[in-house]
C-alpha cells in the first residue's frame, strides 16, 4: 500500500528552490549547523512525497497536504502539523515527540511503532488509522475521532484522551495508566 509511486524530493520545488534543498538545509538548522535554515512550508502540498527518513525538527508543516506520503523514520520531534493533511501517510516508526498535529486529518495513516510522546492531537481525525505499538505518553488526544481505529500494544499511559470518540477502536491490548 505503501511508497508505491512516489514523488522524490529533488522533484518539486518550493518557491524556485528543490524540496530536497530545503530539507537539506533543515536539517543543517536542526543540528544548529552552519549555513541552516528553519523548513517553512506551512501550506504547501507535499502529498505522495517520499520523505521517509528526513529530518523535520522544528519544521512548520501547519496545513500541509501530505496525503499518502511515506514519513516512516522521519524525525518530526516539536513539528508543527496543525491542520495538515495526512490521510493515507505512512508514519511508522516516526518520532513525533512534542509535535503539534491538532486538527489534523490522519484518517487511515499508519503510525505504527511511532514515538508520540507529549505529542498534541486535539480535535485530530484518526479515523481507520493504525497506531499499533506507539506511544501516547503524555499526549494530548481531547476531542479526537479514533473512530475504527487500531490502538493495539499503544500505550496511553497518561494520555488525556477526554472527550475521544472512540467507537469501533480495539484497544483491547492497550496499555492505559493514568498517574
Amino acid at each position: 500500500m505503501f511508497a508505491r509511486g512516489l514523488r522524490k524530493p529533488s522533484s518539486v520545488r518550493i518557491a524556485g528552490k528543490r524540496l530536497s534543498d530545503v530539507l537539506a538545509a533543515h536539517e543543517r538548522f536542526a543540528r544548529a549547523a552552519e549555513g541552516g535554515s528553519r523548513a517553512e512550508l506551512a501550506g504547501v502540498d507535499l502529498a505522495r512525497l517520499d520523505l521517509a527518513g528526513v529530518v523535520l525538527t522544528h519544521a512548520n508543516l501547519a496545513g500541509a497536504r501530505l496525503d499518502g506520503a511515506c514519513l516512516r523514520e522521519a524525525k518530526l520531534t516539536s513539528a508543527d502539523l496543525s491542520g495538515a493533511k495526512l490521510k493515507k501517510t505512512d508514519l511508522r516508526t516516526c518520532d513525533a515527540t512534542g509535535a503539534n498535529f491538532a486538527g489534523a486529518d490522519l484518517t487511515e495513516a499508519d503510525l505504527s511503532g511511532a514515538e508520540l510522546f507529549r505529542a498534541d492531537f486535539t480535535g485530530c481525525v484518526l479515523r481507520r488509522a493504525s497506531m499499533r505499538a506507539a506511544n501516547f505518553r503524555q499526549a494530548i488526544l481531547r476531542n479526537a475521532d479514533l473512530t475504527g481505529a487500531d490502538l493495539n500494544v499503544a500505550s496511553l499511559r497518561q494520555t488525556d484522551i477526554e472527550g475521544a470518540k472512540l467507537d469501533g477502536a480495539d484497544m483491547s491490548t492497550s496499555i492505559i495508566r493514568k498517574v
